[in-house]
């Protein structure tokens, strides 16, 4: 059976898009424990960001800060996991969710409330998310020097905030977040 294991990041971010990521090991499974990215060093996600490319099915879903203006941070990460779904090379047997909501319109999933502890799959795409968005984050660090992104990742942290009253809102700030 394909399962598949999806989980979003980004959702409590001032800045940035929110990242989702799907993920199915296959016959990966049970060669490596994942555990929630968030309780993994940045240079073990690394390492099994690379893993995963080389030996599972993944996918990135993006959802814009527009998109997260436009509809709502909980819609928004719906729309990145089903992106990321359906971006996927292979047809998932059952879909496995991070979280307590199940994104409109999938056949075959199931949320899974603190997933990303509870299921490899969903601790993989965990880990990959993760992964992707700070690296992505690095990037616009470079063209939004002034916000940190570096160390903050875009999340509300007091450096970032201070830059934002200071230099305003940039390009990839969520206009629809109290700041």
């Amino acid at each position: 059976m394909k399962i598949v294991g999806v989980d979003e990041v980004g959702l409590g971010c001032l800045a940035g898009p929110v990242i989702a990521a799907a993920v199915v090991l296959g016959n990966f499974k049970g060669t490596i424990t994942f555990k929630d990215s968030k309780k993994t060093s940045a240079n073990l996600r690394r390492e099994q960001f690379e893993l995963i490319k080389k030996n599972c099915y993944f996918s990135i879903g993006i959802a814009t800060p527009k998109e997260v203006d436009k509809y709502n941070v909980l819609e928004a990460s719906h729309l990145a996991m089903k992106r990321a779904i359906k971006s996927l090379s292979i047809t998932p047997n059952k879909i496995l969710i991070d979280g307590s909501h199940v994104p409109k319109d999938l056949e075959n999933a199931e949320s899974i409330i603190k997933g990303d502890d509870l299921v490899q799959e969903i601790s993989a795409a965990s880990i990959f998310a993760k992964h992707y968005r700070d690296n992505l984050m690095q990037v616009y660090s470079l063209k939004y020097p002034h916000y940190f992104f570096e160390k903050n990742k875009g999340y509300p942290t007091a450096e970032h905030k201070s830059a934002i009253s200071r230099f305003g809102l940039s390009q990839i700030h969520r206009k629809s977040f109290k700041i």
